[in-house]
């Protein structure tokens, strides 16, 4: 059995409160004693975790995508073998959840990407390693739908995932603004239900 030791503990709060702020107040708009008071952790032992705020924000962003490529997984999974109802599921769990929290926060990924994409080059190297990793998820589960005769085979699953993060970021983006999950489901009708299907 592995020992979580105090320090890693700390490290794993200060994270997940890095992605609750984040989110609601973005990277410019949260300082390190915010984060610092939320978990109770004193301001000069922030370095001892992280090297710097855009470390740190780098860092968080790989913590952030992990739950979405669980989730698609465990979609994938219990689809009893059908891929292209597993993403269906998986999206349609995602646009409930938006929908449940009044379509606040939207995606942190995008957020940062129009916040500090072309201004941080580590947090940029972070936040294209997150994509690319939700990506490849995605590709994952298009091509074994794909192999299941589902999805359209005269273009890539690459393509496609690629297609779907894009178009699923300036849905997410639409949503925000019009308080409304209708951008989303259309994403997903057009794409999943139409362009992608066999």
């Amino acid at each position: 059995m592995i020992k979580t030791t105090k320090k890693q503990i700390n490290r794993e709060n200060l994270l997940n409160e890095g992605v609750t702020l984040l989110m609601e107040q973005g990277y410019h708009g949260t300082g390190l004693k915010a984060i610092l008071d939320a978990v109770k952790i004193p301001k000069g032992s922030f370095y001892n975790y992280f090297d710097s705020k855009e470390h740190f924000g780098a860092e968080v962003i790989r913590h952030y995508i992990e739950p979405f490529i669980t989730k698609q997984a465990a979609h994938l999974q219990k689809s009893q073998g059908d891929a292209l109802a597993g993403l269906n599921d998986y999206f349609n769990d995602a646009i409930t959840e938006l929908e449940q929290a009044e379509f606040k926060g939207g995606c942190l990924l995008g957020n940062l990407m129009g916040e500090i994409g072309d201004t941080s080059d580590l947090c940029q190297k972070s936040l294209q390693a997150a994509l690319n990793r939700y990506r490849d998820s995605l590709k994952s589960g298009l091509a074994k739908a794909q192999q299941q005769g589902t999805i359209r085979t005269d273009k890539s699953a690459e393509y496609m995932a690629d297609l779907l993060v894009n178009a699923w970021q300036g849905a997410l983006l639409r949503m925000k603004i019009e308080k409304s999950s209708a951008p989303l489901k259309q994403c997903c009708r057009d794409l999943l239900g139409d362009f992608f299907k066999a």
